[in-house]
């Protein structure tokens, strides 16, 4: 039976949630003064030692709603096995942005508590993970593939983890990842704490929940598949041959700067960033066929603004946080409803205003009715003027219009986690739930798939891991 936390007060300051002067020192020098709804209610629920089942939107503050607690934690206790320089807490994330991006976050917090942090993920080197861990770490992010990696090597000790964290549950199953959790949990003690963090609560994560979760909490913040009502909301009506000219139009129009674009594909990705580059407005692209090095680079040079625009594939929707991200612009609409609350979760984060912008097009009506049902809500439309689209423009199935790569087609490793030799790494993993039903682990996405019409929601190709 779970426990419903109780509601409180959010104006209560962070030193009365029950953290050490030191935490607050840190939380305060990094300016945050007023802990967010879900650190209100989730930072007394983890500091009582129980389970948590916890679910707010992208952008309310769920990382240190997990990390300030479980910095208190370990800090306020002894380690069981110091000798053993054994991981005491693990935090598993579903990409490699996020998992850089919550050790950045544990180091922020850590400032004077002085626990030891590592964060592992794919895509880069092995050995140098391996030889931090040689020196002992009592936090460790990392992605599913990468820490299996580092398992089978021996170079990682998990039977001492006092806590689990998973984070962004949801975008987890998704991505095919509920094996690599399994496997992992198989190794764990049997006597921990567990921390479930979701940016939507569907009936798949409460069941996983009910097979991990001991008698938790549970908190919600926020209605299921709700958009922060901070996001100005609008479509912008244009033809498919259109949509690169109408971009570069609003991006020089209007002064935009820091703009996050999502498209459908990786080659729709590079492609965008060529037209964008002839337009003489800077941009780099982010996906899975990218090394960690150029990811890494091009994420750093769009936080702090020498890059004008980063264009991403939905890999990227769990993994960037940027403090007053002005423009989030779907190029492409997600073919996974629940893919539009996760990208323009980008903006608007932690109170702030941001602005989401969808590019449509004749092909994507089907799309967009399923994103509005999905976030019971009508959306605004504002045609620009210049760019009417053709009111005899025939629709023709987003799959047909292939440019030589399959939507979210294949890269070798893990979406965010892979790395290692292991024969396993360069199949598709399971193909995700579409917005109605479960996915189903160890199928290849899309086997057996024919184009049909682009009317039916069955015509729309599901993600793959690799993104």
């Amino acid at each position: 039976m779970r426990r419903r936390a109780e509601l409180k007060n959010y104006s209560m300051s962070f030193a009365e949630l029950g953290l050490s002067d030191a935490i607050v020192r840190a939380v305060t020098e990094h300016g945050y003064t007023t802990p967010t709804p879900i650190q209100a209610q989730a930072i007394p629920a983890v500091l009582k030692g129980g389970d948590l089942l916890a679910g707010a939107q992208t952008g309310t503050g769920k990382t240190a709603g997990f990390t300030l607690p479980l910095l208190q934690l370990l800090s306020s206790r002894r380690a069981k096995a110091p000798e053993l320089r054994a991981v005491r807490a693990l935090i598993l994330t579903p990409t490699r942005e996020l998992a850089a991006q919550v050790e950045e976050s544990v180091r922020t917090y850590n400032k004077y508590v002085k626990l030891s942090s590592a964060v592992v993920f794919g895509g880069v080197n092995i050995n140098p993970q391996m030889a931090r861990l040689r020196q002992g770490v009592d936090i460790l992010v990392a992605t599913p593939g990468r820490l299996l990696d580092l398992m089978q090597q021996g170079a990682v000790n998990l039977k001492h983890v006092e806590i689990l964290i998973l984070d962004e549950a949801d975008r987890m199953l998704d991505m095919g990842f509920i094996r690599d959790i399994k496997r992992v949990l198989a190794v764990l003690p049997p006597k921990r704490q567990n921390l479930l963090f979701s940016a939507t609560f569907s009936d798949e994560i409460k069941a996983l929940a009910d097979g991990l979760l001991n008698n938790p909490a549970m908190i919600e913040v926020a209605r299921r598949n709700s958009t922060v009502e901070v996001i100005g909301q609008k479509i912008h009506p244009v033809d498919r041959d259109r949509k690169a000219e109408l971009l570069s139009h609003l991006i020089k129009e209007r002064n935009w700067y820091q703009v996050l674009v999502f498209t459908r594909t990786k080659h729709g990705a590079n492609n965008l960033v060529e037209k964008l580059g002839k337009a003489d407005i800077s941009a780099l692209a982010i996906h899975g066929n990218k090394s960690q090095a150029a990811r890494t680079r091009a994420l750093s040079e769009f936080k702090d603004g020498s890059l004008q625009v980063l264009v991403a594939t939905d890999i990227a929707a769990r993994g960037i946080d940027i403090d007053q991200l002005p423009h989030v612009v779907n190029y492409d609409l997600p073919n996974v409803p629940e893919d539009y609350v996760h990208r323009i979760g980008r903006t608007g984060r932690a109170g702030s205003t941001g602005e989401a912008v969808s590019l449509v097009c004749v092909d994507e009506k089907s799309l967009l009715h399923d994103i509005e049902r999905f976030i019971k809500r009508e959306i605004t439309v504002e045609v620009i003027p210049g760019f009417v689209p053709d009111p005899n423009a025939k629709a023709q199935p987003i799959q047909l219009r292939s440019t030589g790569h399959a939507p979210g087609g294949r890269s070798g490793g893990r979406a965010g986690g892979g790395g290692g030799n292991r024969s396993q790494q360069n199949k598709p993993r399971s193909a995700p739930r579409a917005a109605g039903g479960p996915a189903k682990p160890g199928s290849p996405a899309g086997q057996g798939r024919r184009p049909q019409s682009a009317g039916s929601a069955a015509s729309r190709p599901r993600r793959t891991a690799q993104g």
